[in-house]
């Protein structure tokens, strides 16, 4: 007897959705020739890693010949207050970056608003949370040697300089990194870097519970290839090293550094060296808007990727303006997957530095955030959403333990040891505080704060 055949009707339909894919904006290079400064420039020139160092902006006056009437007198105003006030950052952006801005809206610009901050842009009230501190993370204070972070059980930071390509107003690492601004005398190094270097690496040698390196600073772009290529050669060397991860926002902000034959060559030379030793070499970058991922950007990472790196992948910064909706966000996170092939990987809430509350979001905003992006990317590609909290470390947005939302505060625990409590009996028991931007609580929220700076409790930094 034959058998029956079901035959059943299809009720998919393809449904409207909140976010709409494909992506609508074109991929493409921004003509820098549209803008005063840059219109005789050349494609060889505008490619070349050397001209974009030399023309990269570093005053109001460099930004006005860059951008000529697009920067108003009112707007460069705006800026120079800021500068002198409130800025933790001096100013340094190569043409790269000043192209991916919308010179016709220099206000509402993302790009702009994180890289020349204006006065106008922060709160009048909150321009700082009360408990906002230089060195928020306390990375300084867990120096196994002069800029080597040991904060977690297996993994350590390198900061190996204090300079960057270019200096974005939110930097975490605002009391070491960059110029002395009005706001902030920055903290400096006392070591010569090849001392530096070597205590480090003297360090990772007697400490065999380490296997992951994340080499930055400041920004690998700004260190000369010889050096490192050396540093992370000599940490091939350690046998207990299985991952390094070298860190550049440069490779957004000028990905004209990557395509050098010099440092591509280095990096080559490091792959090979790393398949060897079965260690994986992996580059992050930082990357806020989807504006700033172009096609130069996108040739950099295909030139790591033929040179051995494994992966290349993207934390970001949650900030509000800039990426802090799920349209910004998803938008961001398919342009670099479909056009550069660079993995999302972590997007943090903002670190509680001064002056930085009107980028700020709340904890309870990012875990929204966290919400709405879910079922879109790919498994493997959906960011996460993590609140990188005092003497803790990375959770993600929904690990808190209690969250009281009213006064701004969420509680966390921890499963390790920072390096700094080794004798602590509490460590693994207590509960660390994490604090959301006074501005997004209610108004018996705010009291709450007003009334605590008015009797004296917010601990003052020295």
């Amino acid at each position: 007897m034959a058998k029956a055949v079901r035959t059943t009707k299809s009720h998919a339909r393809l449904a409207e959705q909140p976010f709409r894919y494909p992506l609508s904006r074109p991929f493409a290079e921004p003509d820098w020739r549209r803008l005063p400064g840059y219109k005789d420039v050349t494609k060889e020139q505008w490619e070349n890693a050397v001209w974009q160092r030399q023309h990269s902006v570093k005053n109001l006056k460099e930004l006005k010949t860059a951008l000529g009437d697009f920067l108003t007198d009112e707007v460069a105003a705006d800026m120079e207050r800021d500068q002198k006030e409130f800025a933790m950052m001096s100013i340094l952006i190569p043409p790269q970056m000043i192209n991916t801005m919308d010179e016709g809206d220099l206000r509402g610009d993302p790009v702009r608003r994180y890289m020349l901050p204006m006065a106008s842009d922060r709160f009048k009230e909150w321009e700082s949370h009360p408990l906002a501190s230089r060195d928020s993370l306390h990375e300084a204070e867990m120096w196994a040697a002069e800029g080597l972070t040991h904060r977690y059980p297996t993994k350590v930071l390198a900061e190996l300089l204090s300079t960057c390509p270019q200096y974005c107003g939110h930097c975490t690492r605002m009391d070491l990194v960059g110029n002395n601004v009005p706001q902030v005398q920055k903290m400096g190094f006392s070591l010569p870097p090849a001392k530096r270097y070597e205590t480090m690496l003297e360090y990772l040698r007697k400490t065999p519970v380490i296997r992951d390196v994340v080499v930055s600073g400041g920004d690998i772009a700004n260190l000369p290839i010889a050096q490192l290529e050396s540093f992370v050669g000599a940490l091939l060397d350690i046998p207990n090293i299985r991952d390094i991860r070298l860190a550049s926002k440069g490779l957004m902000g000028l990905p004209q550094h990557f395509l050098q034959d010099d440092v591509i060559g280095g990096i080559e030379r490091l792959a090979k060296k790393a398949r060897e030793r079965g260690v994986d070499l992996a580059v992050h970058t930082h990357i806020n808007n989807a504006r700033q991922v172009t096609p130069l950007v996108a040739r950099a990472v295909r030139r790591l990727f033929d040179a051995g790196v494994r992966d290349v992948r993207n934390q970001g910064v949650l900030m509000r303006g800039i990426n802090g909706t799920a349209k910004d966000l998803l938008e961001l996170c398919f342009t670099m997957i479909d056009h550069a092939k660079i993995m999302p990987y972590y997007f943090y809430l903002c670190d509680m530095i001064p002056n930085a509350e009107h980028w700020r979001m709340a904890l309870f905003e990012a875990q929204q955030l966290q919400h709405d992006i879910m079922g879109y990317l790919p498994g493997f590609a959906t960011p996460r959403l993590t609140c990188d909290v005092p003497f803790v470390g990375k959770r993600w947005v929904h690990q808190c333990a209690t969250y009281d939302r009213e006064r701004g505060i969420s509680y966390w625990t921890k499963n390790y040891r920072t390096s700094i409590e080794a004798g602590d009996p509490e460590a693994l028991t207590r509960r660390y505080e994490y604090y959301d931007p006074v501005h997004t609580l209610s108004e018996t929220g705010q009291k709450y704060w007003r009334r605590r700076a008015a009797e004296g409790k917010i601990p003052q930094e020295t």
